[in-house]
This record gives structure tokens, sequence and C-alpha cells, in this order.
């Protein structure tokens, strides 16, 4: 919530996870350095950057070890040191967790990250299976669709 403080925002997200009050003062610390945002949890997040907003965001997401977790190109967020440091939380999260959901375009990401991927194009189940297979599959139809990897002249800009 833009015009709250970093510091409510860590509150309420925490609490809508699931987490007790006292989880969420045990945990604001580390939530806090996670997310690197130091005195800037005392703003509101509308004078936060993009980037920061989403640290949080991440940060406040994965204080909690939820049964099933969700995850919409969270791990993009950031300089490479942050999205290294979100990769390894992610996979303190897995060992934990009984699923995550990790929905990305990245094809990196989900070979390191996922033991199973479905590919969904346009709402429709494409493919389901071994991440390595399907992220082939998905670079090939991309590829195809690409008109520089077909050898068509492009348009002059």
């Amino acid at each position: 919530m833009k015009d709250l403080t970093g510091e409510r925002n860590i509150m309420i997200g925490a609490l809508a996870l699931g987490l007790s009050t006292k989880q969420v003062k045990e945990r604001y610390q580390e939530i806090v350095d996670f997310a690197e945002i130091g005195e800037f949890v005392n703003l509101p997040m509308k004078a936060y950057s993009s980037g920061m907003g989403a640290r949080l965001r991440f940060a406040i997401s994965a204080s909690a070890v939820p049964d099933i977790l969700m995850i919409d190109e969270a791990l993009a967020t950031g300089d490479a040191h942050f999205r290294a440091k979100s990769k390894a939380r992610m996979d303190e999260i897995r060992q934990s967790a009984g699923t995550v959901f990790l929905v990305s375009h990245s094809l990196a990401t989900i070979k390191s990250m996922c033991t199973r991927v479905l590919w969904v194009h346009e709402g429709k189940l494409v493919m389901d299976g071994d991440p390595t297979e399907v992220c082939r599959s998905y670079k090939a139809f991309v590829d195809a669709k690409n008109p520089k990897k077909r050898g068509r002249p492009q348009p002059k800009k």
C-alpha cells in the first residue's frame, strides 16, 4: 500500500500471510535487512524506487514458510546481488514449503529452481514436464515467432 510506510506494509503483509503479531515483530528486522531498505522503512512506499518496493514485497512474502507459495516474476527484481539472495531464500523456502509456484519468463531461473514446469500460453496448457525439455520447447516456440531467427529482413527503424 503505497501511502503506508514500509513498516506498516510489513505488518499488514505478514499478518495477511498468517504470521502472528509476535512473529512479525520477531522477523521485522530480518525483513528490512533482506529488502535492503534501511531507514526508508519509515517512509511511505510511494517514496520508494520500484526496485525498493519490489524487494520489500519479496522480503515480506518470503518471511513466512507457507504450504503453498506463489511468486510472479519476483526473482527478476533488483541487481545481481539481490537476485542471488532471493534465489537462495527461495531454495530455503522450497525445502520447507509444500509447493512453490513460480511464474517467470526467465528460462535460466526456471531451469535452476523448478522440478516440474507447466507452460501456459493464452490460458491453455501447452506442455507439462521436465524443466529442460519444456524450456527447450518454449525457446523453439519463441525463436520461431521471432523474424530475426527465421532469417526474414527486418524493417528499418
